[in-house]
C-alpha cells in the first residue's frame, strides 16, 4: 500500500470563530482583497462584520464582489487585476464554492503570469499564489479543505477544475453560525454537493484509506443530519455543526482521491446552463449509479446502506429516497436542460473532465455516457 497526503490547511473550526478572522489574516498581509458575491454577504452583515474584524487588526480591505454562480475566467482575471492595482498581499474570500475558487483562482493569477486557461489545462505550473483565507458560508463544496478551483470559461462554456497546492488556504474558518440562512432549496442543493463528494471519493479508483476514512464518516455526518438541516423550522446548531463537518471532510476526501463520473457530467451541464451545481448533481447521480453498482458492489451497499438502503442493487433507489426526503429530485429537463444539449454535453465532458471519467470504478463509452444523460431528463 502506498499514497501521499498532504494538506497544509490550518482549519480553525466552530460556532463563533469567524471571529478570528482579522487575527488569522493579520499573519499574512496588510491588505487584503475580500472576494465575495454581489449580495448575500452584505445582506446578512457579514461583509460588514469581516472588513471591521480586519480593520481591527491592523488589516485595509478593498472588496471584489463580482463572483457570480458557476464563476468565470473574466470574472477570475478582473479580480487579479484590482489585487495588483490595490496592492492586496493577502486574499479573503467570503461565501460558498463558487467565490472560494474564484478567489483561489484570482490568488494564482495575481502573482503569476498568462492565461488561466494554461493553469487550467497544465501548460503551466506554478507554486505560488497570495496568501488565501478562506471562510465558507455554506456547507456543500468543501473547497475550504482542498486545493481545486472550477471555473467555467466564458468564451466557450467549458467548466473545468484548476488544481495546484499553491491554491490551498492558509486558514480556514469553518464557523457553521454563518452557514444556517440558506434558503430550503440551497441548503439542499449544497448538501447534496457534499454527499456527492462523499460518495465519490468512496468509490473512486485513487481512493485511499484515508480518503475512505473521510468519505464514509462524512456520509454518515450528512446522511443522518441533512432532513433536519433542511426541514427544520427552528435552527439546530448541533445538526449544522454535523453537516459543516461532513461537508468538510467530504471535501477533503476528493482533495485525495478525486471525484467520479457524477462530477464530469455535471461540469458541462452547469457550464452550458449556469444551473446550480448540487442540483445538477442531483439529477444525474442516480442513473449513474444504476448503472454503476455492480463495478463496485461492497462500495455501493456501503453507500446504501449509510441512506437507508439494503444493498448495492437498491443503491439509486436510496440515493432518490434522500433526495425527495430533502426535496431535491429534479431532472435535467427541470434544470433547462433539453435532448438537443446532450451531444455537446457527451463531446464537452470527454474534452474536459477526461480525468473524473477515468476515475470511476466503470468504463463508460460515450454512447453509454448519452444515455445516461437521456435517462436523467
Amino acid at each position: 500500500m502506498e499514497f501521499n497526503y498532504n494538506l497544509p490547511v490550518n482549519i480553525v473550526f466552530g460556532r463563533g470563530k469567524v471571529n478570528e478572522l482579522g487575527k488569522e489574516t493579520a499573519k499574512y498581509g496588510k491588505k487584503a482583497l475580500i472576494v465575495t458575491g454581489r449580495s448575500s454577504s452584505r445582506k446578512s452583515g457579514l461583509l460588514d462584520r469581516a472588513v471591521e474584524l480586519l480593520a481591527k487588526e491592523g488589516v485595509d480591505g478593498a472588496i471584489f464582489n463580482e463572483v457570480t454562480r458557476n464563476p468565470l475566467i473574466s470574472t477570475v482575471e478582473e479580480g487579479a487585476r484590482i489585487a495588483n492595482v490595490e496592492n492586496c498581499d493577502v486574499v479573503v474570500a467570503l461565501g460558498g464554492g463558487s467565490i472560494m475558487d474564484a478567489a483561489k483562482a484570482i490568488a494564482l493569477m495575481a502573482v503569476n503570469e498568462g492565461d488561466v486557461r494554461e493553469y487550467m489545462y497544465g501548460q503551466k505550473s506554478s507554486d505560488k499564489a497570495l496568501p488565501l483565507i478562506l471562510v465558507p458560508t455554506t456547507s456543500g463544496t468543501g473547497s475550504e479543505g482542498n486545493c481545486y478551483s472550477v471555473l467555467t470559461d466564458d468564451k466557450n462554456n467549458d467548466k473545468k477544475s484548476l488544481r495546484t497546492p499553491a491554491i490551498y488556504g492558509k486558514v480556514s474558518i469553518v464557523d457553521p453560525e454563518i452557514m444556517v440562512t440558506m434558503p430550503k432549496r440551497v441548503k439542499a442543493s449544497v448538501i447534496f454537493d457534499a454527499a456527492a463528494h462523499a460518495m465519490e471519493a468512496a468509490v473512486s479508483k485513487k481512493r485511499t484509506p484515508l480518503s475512505d476514512a473521510y468519505a464514509l464518516y462524512a456520509m454518515k455526518l450528512i446522511a443522518d443530519n441533512a432532513e433536519n438541516a433542511v426541514n427544520d423550522e427552528e435552527i439546530n446548531y448541533e445538526v449544522w455543526e454535523k453537516i459543516t463537518l461532513g461537508s468538510m471532510l467530504a471535501g477533503m476526501a476528493i482533495g485525495c482521491s478525486s471525484c467520479a463520473l457524477p462530477h464530469a457530467l455535471e461540469h458541462p451541464a452547469s457550464g452550458l446552463k449556469n444551473i446550480v451545481h448540487g442540483e445538477g448533481l442531483a439529477a444525474l447521480t442516480p442513473a449513474i449509479v444504476e448503472a454503476s453498482w455492480e463495478s463496485d458492489p461492497e462500495r455501493y451497499a456501503a453507500i446504501s446502506a449509510l441512506l437507508g438502503g439494503n444493498s448495492a442493487l437498491d443503491c439509486a433507489d436510496s440515493i432518490i429516497g434522500f433526495l425527495k426526503r430533502i426535496g431535491l429530485d429534479v431532472t435535467l429537463n427541470d434544470l433547462g436542460i433539453e435532448e438537443s444539449d446532450v451531444d455537446w454535453m457527451v463531446e464537452n465532458a470527454f474534452k474536459v473532465s477526461i480525468g473524473n471519467i477515468n476515475n470511476h470504478p466503470k468504463e463508460f463509452s460515450k454512447e453509454e455516457i448519452r444515455e445516461i444523460y437521456i435517462k436523467s431528463l
